[in-house]
């Protein structure tokens, strides 16, 4: 029977088959995953707690060695780390791998939360610190904690979900309001646009002062010298 067919009031049954929690509160799996939850908070705190000028950057794992996107990234975080910065990020490749990598030649303390993952997401080898993340929302809580600064370089679902997470964040007065910076006129300008057009203007569900959250800059240059003039004295 298609659902056409299927009388009004009449149960539905998910096809959907996905694993469920215990159903007794009292389920040793449950006191598993919350123990495991509660050491990932505590080990993750412990490790951003030995630093203090920090700056996290966001952005593709699937960039290389090479690519304008990741020499970008690097260069930044080269930059930054030799002002006094930790660099903090999701510690696999890509973007993460090139502020990783900036801030190792820098000399200056490079941060890796990774996730694990079955696929795509390993560490990369430029680390001096590091932890490994089993939830992603135990780790997106240490990257929220982390820095001074949030930078995003162009990625994918994940780095829009980081960006508007800090965003909103920001907006309903969460947590105080850190810079975020947009690199990269290209890829973020056609969001920006859509914002301010379609949720702002049109809409009406963001207000004008939400719209000034983040900054968009199109260079390293022009990145380096936001990040100073709004984090630093």
């Amino acid at each position: 029977m298609n659902l056409s067919q299927k009388k009004e009031g009449e149960a539905l049954r998910c096809k959907i088959n996905r694993k469920k929690f215990p159903q007794n509160s009292h389920d040793g799996e449950i006191a598993e995953r919350v123990g495991r939850i509660a050491s990932e908070f505590t080990q993750g705190f412990e490790v951003l707690q030995k630093y203090d000028l920090a700056a996290t950057f966001f952005g593709s794992a699937r960039c290389s060695l090479g690519s304008a996107l990741y020499e970008d990234a690097s260069k930044l975080a080269y930059r930054l780390s030799r002002t006094g910065f930790t660099i903090i990020t999701g510690g696999a490749a890509g973007v993460m791998e090139a502020a990783n990598k900036g801030a190792h030649d820098a000399g200056g303390d490079s941060v890796g939360l990774n996730i694990t993952l079955p696929e795509e997401q390993s560490g990369n080898d430029y680390t001096t610190d590091r932890h490994d993340f089993h939830y992603f929302f135990t780790r997106k809580v240490m990257l929220t904690f982390a820095s001074e600064v949030y930078i995003y370089f162009p990625g994918g679902f994940g780095t829009l979900d980081e960006f508007f997470e800090i965003a909103t964040l920001i907006q309903t007065k969460k947590i105080e309001p850190i810079p975020i910076i947009l690199i990269g006129e290209e890829y973020w300008r056609p969001l920006v646009k859509w914002i301010e057009e379609e949720l702002l203007k049109k809409h009406k569900t963001v207000s004008k002062e939400d719209t000034r959250i983040y900054t968009l800059v199109d260079s390293v240059d022009e990145a380096y010298n936001e990040i100073v003039k709004q984090v630093c004295e």
